[in-house]
């Protein structure tokens, strides 16, 4: 099947809260909604690079009631009826299972392409290509197709690839296994080996090849799916939708398809890994943004202060966000600091991962004004 043959659908799953980047990120305006590397917010990042792949009509979004109208605020360009908001959090296998559901009416052959929306690309001509090459692939058959990113660190934080070796050069990676966040000994070892790469969380498949896939691994969810798909576009979707997507099963695509495809073998398995160099980075926290931006213009302190103005003695690698206010930073290091109208967060850039606890505590405490 030739490129021009294949219909592109770029899926954007929005849903997620950015807890990470409290207090910026809030139920309202999440982190993909925020211009966090440029003038564009991380999700109009996400559609302009894709854009020139797909037309603006084959794009959808699945997100939630908070951040609906604010992405289709954003993305003036999108067909408002492809925004969709889930009534209640479900992980992204009910919500990619969704869009393929939708498609198999539509565009069986269509090729389906998952794309979180708070991530960043360095070189997006690159990035292009390795999709369309993937792309290609996800329409030959029965084929899914994962991104996966070259690792330069032992990290925790990302799940990782285990991927085999072609049986020709040009072939993409046969896929042997999926590791979910493994301890800092085992990434280590996986870094290592050579052979394991980094979950960009970016797949392409067919929207047959993930309806049967769903299907066969969520057989009660699937059922669920399909009748709400069948009501799109009807006066009967939103009450459908709401009263059978809570009873889908909460899981993530990587568990539900992924895993137990991988698990019969590399051999057996139609499941590729296509290595990916194009500058990703997926901003998990304040310090990754901090790294970014330090890789970007490389300050000789190692400090990003955005302020009204600044003074850094004997301080290094800090990241603070103090908009209208003079900073002065004086004898600290790999300190992070981000001031709101209404709160104030103050850690290091070691336990930033941690600052999603703050989010749970006050959700605990119902304070609804400080998420």
């Amino acid at each position: 099947m030739t490129q021009e043959k294949i219909s592109f659908y770029p899926v954007i799953l929005a849903g997620g809260r950015g807890t990470r980047f409290w207090p910026l990120s809030r139920k309202r305006r999440a982190k993909q909604l925020l211009a966090l590397d440029g003038k564009q917010t991380m999700i109009q990042q996400t559609v302009t690079r894709l854009l020139p792949l797909a037309a603006a009509s084959r794009f959808w979004v699945i997100t939630n009631d908070d951040l609906q109208a604010e992405i289709g605020r954003q993305l003036l360009r999108l067909n408002k009826q492809h925004i969709i908001a889930e009534p209640v959090g479900r992980n992204t296998a009910p919500a990619i299972g969704l869009a393929a559901f939708l498609l198999l009416r539509q565009d069986p052959n269509g090729v389906i392409g998952m794309f979180p929306s708070d991530h960043v690309i360095g070189d997006e001509s690159h990035f292009r290509q390795v999709l369309k090459h993937g792309i290609d692939i996800a329409a030959a058959g029965e084929n899914i197709v994962v991104l996966g990113v070259q690792p330069t660190r032992p990290e925790t934080g990302y799940g990782y690839i285990e991927a085999g070796y072609p049986a020709r050069e040009t072939d993409p990676l046969p896929v042997r296994r999926f590791t979910e966040k493994p301890d800092v000994q085992r990434a280590a070892e996986f870094l290592n080996a050579g052979n394991y790469y980094w979950n960009s969380g970016i797949f392409l498949w067919s929207a047959r090849t993930l309806a049967h896939a769903l299907q066969e691994h969520l057989p009660k969810t699937a059922p669920l799916l399909e009748q709400i798909a069948a009501t799109v576009g009807t006066r009967k979707f939103e009450t459908t939708f709401r009263r059978l997507y809570p009873k889908c099963e909460n899981i993530s695509v990587d568990y539900a398809v992924l895993e137990p495809r991988s698990a019969k073998g590399e051999h057996h398995s139609n499941i590729f890994c296509l290595p990916a160099n194009f500058g990703w980075n997926d901003l998990g926290s304040w310090t990754a943004l901090h790294e970014h931006h330090v890789a970007k213009s490389n300050p000789a302190d190692g400090n990003l202060i955005s302020a009204a103005g600044s003074f850094a003695l004997n301080a290094e690698g800090n990241y603070v966000y103090a908009p209208g206010k003079f900073v002065a930073a004086v004898g600290v290091s790999d300190v992070i600091v981000v001031e709101t109208a209404d709160a104030l967060l103050i850690t290091t850039r070691r336990n930033a991962q941690d600052v999603g606890k703050v989010v749970k505590h006050l959700d605990e405490k119902k304070l609804n004004k400080l998420i």
